[in-house]
């Protein structure tokens, strides 16, 4: 069944249409024809940000959402998602360690649950933000299950790391009102990104991916990484020193999210 430019079916503009003209024949007076389809609840779906008609529990009342830092400063975020997992997160967490870098994981609360020895007490010099707790795509629940969802996350990494996330990030970067009311409920910021590691366009060219992330790096950039996947994503982990090495030429400093979004970093200027 087809629909209009504004997403109505045709059974709907019909059935609309239908009830126009019967209330007039009937001479009921029709003064109110709703123009919106019902298919989404009004409150308390996955596109409301707001649950029924009471009082909103959400916190400090506002949830920042960040795809990059504001600063002139040479300031890079290195992030990391989906671990940890016993193949890559050593790896990643070895790299990082012999260069001295600082990183942010965004964690999936089960599989700390589940390797729990990989980040307790290797994490002390990074940062640890909240991806779920398994992955789902939270922008399809309504609120009361996304917080749920990351509410049991929290305490999970709260629980392994022994400092409980600030940081926020969606899985595959979906939001939707349900997400943006949980994470408002929970005090957290909500971290996107600017760059992305591409590394099915580098097939075994680790050192050319590397290239390409550094030459796209501007100041205040938040670079999506994952420590978790099939074995494309190995391109950007192998390249990872290139990758460190170029930055740190280009002047670059590593921070964490929260470093680079501190009130002590220098604004871009916008005029």
């Amino acid at each position: 069944m087809t629909e209009s430019a504004h997403g109505w079916s045709r059974r709907d503009l019909l059935r609309r249409g239908a009830l126009v003209v019967t209330g007039a024949a009937a001479g009921a007076g029709v003064t109110d024809v709703w123009l919106t389809h019902r298919r989404l609840p009004l409150a308390g779906g996955p596109a409301s940000a707001t649950v029924g008609n009471g009082p909103q529990d959400v916190g400090a009342g506002a949830v920042p959402v960040i795809w990059s830092g504001s600063t002139t400063q040479r300031l890079v975020a290195l992030t990391f998602d989906d671990g940890p997992a016993p193949r890559w997160t050593p790896m990643v967490l070895d790299t990082l360690a012999q260069h001295r870098v600082p990183a942010t994981f965004f964690l999936v609360g089960a599989q700390v649950r589940k390797h729990a020895d990989l980040v307790r007490d290797r994490l002390a010099t990074h940062e640890v933000g909240n991806h779920s707790w398994a992955h789902r795509d939270l922008a399809q629940l309504d609120a009361a299950e996304a917080y749920d969802d990351l509410h049991r996350s929290h305490d999970a990494i709260a629980d392994v790391t022994g400092r409980p996330p600030r940081l926020v990030r969606p899985p595959y970067g979906h939001l939707g009102g349900a997400v943006l009311h949980a994470a408002a409920r929970l005090n957290y910021r909500l971290v996107l990104w600017s760059s992305q590691m591409v590394e099915r366009e580098f097939p075994d060219d680790p050192a050319g991916h590397a290239r390409r992330i550094v030459a796209g790096v501007r100041p205040g950039t938040i670079v999506l990484g994952h420590d978790v996947g099939d074995r494309r994503r190995l391109v950007a982990l192998h390249g990872l020193p290139d990758m460190i090495a170029g930055l740190r030429a280009r002047g670059y400093t590593f921070v964490t999210v929260s470093a680079l979004l501190a009130p002590g970093v220098a604004p871009t200027p916008t005029g």
